[in-house]
């Protein structure tokens, strides 16, 4: 089974795995006990109506008489009355199992989610993640409640089925009791390829579904490139196997129920021409042939669903593994035993044991490497950064700039060597102490659905209105704010949809200000604004680095040249280090990206002024 494969199907029944699954049934046991009790009864019931009728039939239109009627339209109505209740108790007690497991699981996934180090979101997908969260969970919890309520129901009604028919005629009961076995067996075989084939159609018709979504997407791309012909030519390839997969899914289904209806129609055959013999022997009644024929009928669906659910379950071992999978998955970066028990953790956090930031920040002898790589990105690295200095990071995309910021930030730890905040290794405190000193600002910014004032109180939860409105304004962004229908309880929108980029930005550096972190982050933090924008957070910049250790992410080299350092990095490596003059003087690759950007400015501007005159 591949790790990340959504369509993977376990080869075997573990029961170990399923066991960690039924901590999250255990708090509802009593309502699977009452489910139980009540598919139970509704399948009891099932199968005592066939004989009612033949109690009708041999005591009103045989003996020809109404004696006693009303007192067996009455004892029906209360069966029916009876079974009512137990399909209605049985319905609910299975919502609250299934939605209860689904909740529980899905916080639990959900915490341990927010635990992980940031290693784990680099290398998982994420809709490997959500697939577990939601898709299984949901088939996890309908497994305890649905599934589980079916296969008593039919189960208790096979076996209220088969005393019946022993004790109206042993020798016809075990001729039709021996067809149970023979479909059950081709249920089973026709189910699991079933379940495969409709798999792998599925899987088939999500990339239908990707095709559509990229070509839609990109429609304008299709028409510059002018590429319809090929567009066209790859989408009908996986149309046209999509056709074929689904045709061999539904192949499979179309010979399966005519298999099955071959044994219970042979069963039919054996009971319409022996019961005949039967009653004319008088070893059986017309009213008990009756009987038999409705089992005979009705015994084909039990066991198909009794099959299909025990398949499903098969098939859910897949399921579970991930799940378990997930809640097994360790954070890259944890905080020892003895580290939780002073600091606290996210649940519990101790905070009076927390020591006042500085923000001195020392790299000793570092080297790091990447989970998923052998190639080290630093080796045996030094560098001692006083409280309060600025750092500029540069490189060209891709270069590696975001390493030493993720080591800072302890979002990664060293594969060796040490790294001191305050003259202490971070790894002796909490991380939680850490990141709760950080004020971070990412190059395209992310809100969360609500208003900004939630927004910015995100950083701080206990600030006050008059903080927030402060921060906002530090930020430049309560002048468009309150300009704003609703002001600071606007809503932002899924991911902050309804304001610009621009504001977006300005929203998350009020939150990074509110934070009052010692430790600051700006990554390319003007490279996705307009000009306006981006003017306006170069001119707060000197008020928001201020009494803060900082970190600068930048592409544009201009924004950085007041730096207290400026930090060179090319493939993983730091190849250049020094302030904006000793690099110039250098004339190394800090000087030849420099002076390639401000002739590409340059020439940009005259071009531009050309346009203009023009016009």
């Amino acid at each position: 089974m591949e790790k990340h494969d959504e369509y993977a199907l376990a080869a075997r029944f573990n029961w170990a795995e399923w066991k960690r699954i039924f901590k999250y049934v255990s708090p509802y046991k009593k309502h699977v006990i009452a489910l139980l009790i009540a598919a139970v009864g509704t399948g009891i019931f099932d199968a005592i109506f066939p004989m009612m009728t033949r109690y009708a039939i041999t005591n009103f239109i045989e003996a020809k008489t109404l004696n006693g009627i009303w007192l067996f339209v009455a004892a029906f109505l209360t069966l029916a009355l009876i079974q009512l209740w137990f399909n209605v108790r049985y319905t609910q007690h299975a919502i609250v199992i299934e939605m209860g497991v689904g909740r529980d699981m899905r916080y639990d996934l959900f915490s341990h989610v927010q635990e992980l180090s940031l290693d784990y979101f680099n290398q998982t997908p994420v809709g490997f993640i959500l697939a577990r969260i939601m898709s299984d969970t949901q088939s996890l919890g309908a497994v305890f409640s649905w599934r589980l309520s079916a296969f008593a129901w039919n189960l208790a009604y096979i076996f209220s089925a088969a005393i019946n028919m022993f004790i109206l005629n042993s020798a016809l009961a075990v001729a039709v009791l021996l067809t149970v076995p023979v479909i059950a067996f081709l249920a089973g075989k026709f189910q699991r390829k079933l379940l495969v084939a409709n798999r792998i159609a599925r899987k088939q018709n999500s990339m239908v579904t990707s095709g559509y979504n990229e070509n839609i997407n990109g429609a304008v791309t299709i028409k510059e490139l002018d590429c319809r012909g090929r567009i066209n030519g790859e989408f009908a390839e996986i149309n046209g196997e999509m056709r074929r997969k689904s045709l061999a899914a539904k192949n499979i289904e179309a010979t399966f129920f005519p298999c099955i209806m071959v044994v219970s129609s042979a069963a039919l055959a054996f009971v319409l021409g022996m019961g005949p013999v039967m009653v004319n022997r008088q070893l059986l009644d017309v009213a008990s042939l009756a009987v038999f024929i409705s089992y005979t009928f009705t015994l084909l669906d039990p066991i198909e669903t009794i099959t299909r659910a025990f398949t499903s379950i098969m098939a859910l071992q897949a399921n579970v593994e991930r799940v378990n999978s997930l809640l097994d998955a360790q954070p890259g970066v944890k905080d020892r035993e003895d580290v939780v028990e002073k600091y606290g953790d996210i649940y519990n956090a101790k905070k009076e044991n927390w020591e006042e930031i500085t923000g001195d920040i020392e790299f000793r002898d570092v080297s790091f490497r990447y989970p998923d790589s052998e190639k080290y990105v630093l080796e045996n690295f030094n560098l001692k950064i006083k409280a309060g200095t600025c750092v500029a990071i540069v490189g060209a995309t891709g270069a590696g700039k975001s390493t030493l910021v993720n080591l800072v930030c302890r979002f990664f730890e060293p594969t060796s060597g040490q790294i001191l905040i305050d003259g202490v290794d971070y790894r002796e405190r909490s991380y939680l102490w850490l990141q709760s000193n950080l004020s971070y600002v990412l190059q395209t910014p992310h809100l969360f659905s609500g208003s900004i004032l939630d927004n910015i109180r995100y950083a701080n939860p206990s600030a006050s209105m008059e903080d927030v409105i402060d921060a906002a304004k530090q930020a430049q962004a309560h002048s468009f704010i309150e300009k704003l229908p609703e002001g600071y309880n606007t809503e932002v929108g899924q991911g902050g949809d309804k304001l610009s980029t621009g504001q977006k930005q300005l929203v998350s550096i009020a939150r990074a200000i509110l934070a009052k972190g010692k430790i600051l982050v700006m990554d390319e933090a003007t490279s996705s604004v307009d000009t306006q924008t981006e003017q306006m957070i170069n001119g707060m910049t000197d008020q928001l680095l201020k009494n803060r250790t900082s970190f600068i992410i930048a592409h544009r080299l201009s924004t950085v040249k007041n730096a207290d350092m400026i930090i060179v990095v090319d493939e993983g490596k730091i190849i250049e280090m020094g302030t904006h003059s000793q690099l110039l003087r250098a004339e190394g690759h800090y000087y030849r990206m420099y002076t390639g950007q401000w002739e590409e400015k340059r020439q940009n501007e005259f071009f531009k002024q050309l346009h203009s005159e023009k016009q």
